[in-house]
């Protein structure tokens, strides 16, 4: 769908992603809000012994939990290259841990946790979208999306308007199925190339009836945006957001293209409430706009027990 298309729907569109995305990934009204935690927050602590983690996080009043891949149906390539890197992370644990969905399911409701969205790949994703519905909806899950575009599909900006049209395939195959596709950006994309910036290209060129995002504000900032300005401008098509803060205002050393520049900034990530990110405007403009997944994210978090505890309080606090 092209960025005309949507200009001479005018008002119809706008108005009719606006309702959308109020409503994605939400059956029923919430009072508070749910916040979540994404589980690549606590990988090891699952690995081990996922009725002690979740537990913990049913206890620190975590409601929802956002899943990552690869899944026993996620396609062979994607399952070796995960296979090929766990010795390093000291942890082997992805999808279901170990368990089969059914019980995975069941061992959430036992502790009042709901999965709600997950990362999974964009080959599985167009390949494998019954088998990964299948999953969800044994969750009771309604979003599923990928944690970044792989950066072979991201090198020119004719990269870019190709990816446009694999979201609107994918998102438009997720609605079949029920389900809401997202897309989380890690950050690149945010600066000009060939005359544009990517993440408005995607925005513009994706039907907001079938594809959503997923803001991570840590990476946004750290691309060089203002995820406030993202919110207001694009309102309905973000429904999910990553929370951290930043110790310190810090941005990618280059376009954020490339793994080596986030680890540079892993550093600066901190709890919420720690950092200098303005966490109460950005959560509010937010739920103003659409957003009803709130997940903390710390990735592989030091003392989890401690830091998630402090992250959900102080986001309780400042928006209940």
């Amino acid at each position: 769908m092209k960025r005309r298309a949507f200009i001479k729907n005018g008002m119809l569109a706008t108005g009719a992603a606006m309702t959308l995305g109020l409503e994605a990934c939400s059956t029923s009204e919430i009072k508070a809000t749910p916040y979540g935690l994404g589980l690549f927050s606590i990988p090891k602590m699952l690995d081990t012994d996922i009725r002690a983690g979740f537990k913990m996080l049913a206890e620190m009043g975590y409601k929802e939990v956002e899943l990552y891949g690869p899944f026993p149906f996620s396609v062979q390539s994607v399952k070796d290259s995960w296979a090929a890197v766990t010795p390093q992370l000291g942890f082997s644990g992805s999808g279901f841990f170990g368990n089969d969905v059914k019980t995975f399911a069941s061992t959430l409701k036992e502790f009042g946790l709901k999965a709600t969205s997950t990362h999974a790949d964009i080959e599985t994703l167009q390949t494998r979208m019954p088998q990964m519905a299948e999953a969800a909806h044994e969750l009771g899950m309604e979003c599923v999306g990928i944690p970044s575009i792989p950066p072979e599909l991201r090198t020119s900006l004719d990269d870019y308007k190709r990816m446009a049209d694999v979201f609107n395939e994918v998102g438009a195959n997720a609605k079949k199925e029920g389900l809401k596709f997202i897309y989380h950006n890690h950050g690149y994309g945010l600066h000009e190339m060939e005359g544009e910036i990517p993440v408005n290209l995607i925005l513009e060129n994706t039907d907001p009836d079938t594809v959503f995002l997923e803001m991570d504000i840590f990476w946004t900032v750290a691309g060089g945006a203002d995820p406030v300005d993202y919110l207001k401008n694009n309102p309905g098509r973000y429904v999910a957001m990553h929370l951290k803060d930043m110790k310190e205002k810090k941005q990618f050393s280059g376009d954020g293209g490339d793994p080596s520049q986030w680890i540079e900034l892993f550093p600066y990530m901190t709890t919420a409430g720690d950092g200098v990110l303005d966490l109460k405007s950005i959560v509010s403009e937010g739920a103003k706009n659409g957003v009803k997944h709130f997940f903390i994210e710390q990735d592989m978090v030091a003392n989890p027990e401690v830091a998630l505890k402090r992250s959900i309080d102080h986001l309780k606090a400042i928006h209940p």
